[in-house]
């Protein structure tokens, strides 16, 4: 759905988590206070939880921080300052990556970045959605145009990972992990996964569109359709880290900027040992489904090519280079 103007700025009105009558509501926007209640109902529908007292009026079950441009373009590095062409906020979008993905058909501009608050159409790996309710997670992607084909970046989704890893470090959330190819765990459960699409020549001029989601605040109800184990940063801090949402938007472009930016220069080489510290799938007994096919045995971490060591039950070892890998925590 997209956010009428009045919505928005009911959004921002109830952002701080503080009770707010709708008669104060109503005067601040012009409208009815009839038609806030009913705008309130609309909103819901974007994974947001209201409260309703009498006496006291409406407020969000959990506060918002709204993305900033400002507060964003604060925060950032001034090498990732540099690499960035355009920086864009949408209240509502279908999916970043979707958006970005026909933007790159359209334009041979680099560095572009989009973040959204709410996704109508969120894109997981394999078609699956992603949960996106509004203001409560990052949506991020950014665009990238390379020179020398899709060959030329195999890997960038693990030196991707080691990117965020090294911005939530930043940000003071420890003990996260790396699954291979491209999710970000804690404890056996995820937090973040990356979506790489990539378009243009065999051997020539590509264009990648990077994604990131990663699970801020996941509101109750919103949580009910993931079907698997997964965790958000309110629960590893033990609180609703709600102020510190810009902060990670930038820390993560200062850190994702320049990998994605060099990686054809720097390649996997340059990030593999990294992403090996990270490994939290390594010796873990699991399976692999590839098409129709599916594979058991223990992960013997991933070899210099960044492709999946699997060990079957003689020892012997199986390189895969893509594949959909189940575990379980021993």
């Amino acid at each position: 759905m997209l956010l009428s103007d009045n919505q928005k700025k009911i959004i921002i009105a109830l952002a701080d988590g503080q009770f707010h009558s709708g008669t104060e509501l109503a005067k601040s926007i012009g409208i009815s206070r009839s038609a806030i209640c009913k705008q309130l109902k609309c909103l819901t529908e974007l994974g947001l939880e209201f409260s309703a007292i009498s006496g006291k009026g409406y407020r969000l079950e959990s506060a918002l921080q709204l993305l900033s441009k400002t507060s964003i373009s604060s925060e950032l590095s001034s090498i990732a300052s540099a690499l960035i062409t355009a920086l864009e906020i949408h209240h509502s979008i279908n999916s970043t990556n979707s958006y970005l993905v026909e933007k790159s058909q359209q334009t041979k501009e680099t560095g572009i970045v989009c973040f959204a608050e709410y996704q109508t159409a969120g894109k997981g790996r394999r078609g699956r959605e992603w949960v996106s309710p509004f203001g409560s997670n990052i949506y991020l992607s950014i665009l990238w145009q390379y020179q020398q084909g899709p060959a030329s970046i195999s890997g960038l989704s693990l030196a991707v990972g080691v990117a965020v890893i090294r911005a939530l470090n930043d940000c003071g959330i420890q003990g996260v992990g790396l699954k291979w190819p491209n999710d970000i765990f804690w404890q056996d459960k995820k937090l973040a996964g990356i979506l790489i699409e990539v378009s243009g020549e065999t051997n020539g001029p590509c264009s990648a569109v990077i994604g990131l989601g990663l699970n801020f605040y996941m509101p109750n109800e919103k949580a009910k359709s993931i079907n698997q184990d997964w965790v958000d940063l309110a629960q590893i801090l033990g609180h609703n880290p709600v102020n510190l949402r810009n902060k990670l938007a930038a820390q993560l472009l200062n850190h994702l900027m320049p990998t994605i930016a060099h990686f054809e220069q720097d390649t996997l080489a340059h990030y593999i040992d990294e992403w090996r510290q990270y490994d939290c799938m390594k010796e873990k007994q699991v399976q692999i489904f590839m098409g129709q096919q599916t594979y058991s045995g223990v992960v013997k971490g991933i070899d210099d090519n960044g492709l999946l060591l699997l060990a079957d039950e003689q020892g012997k070892e199986k390189a895969f280079a893509s594949g959909e890998v189940s575990f379980r925590s021993s």
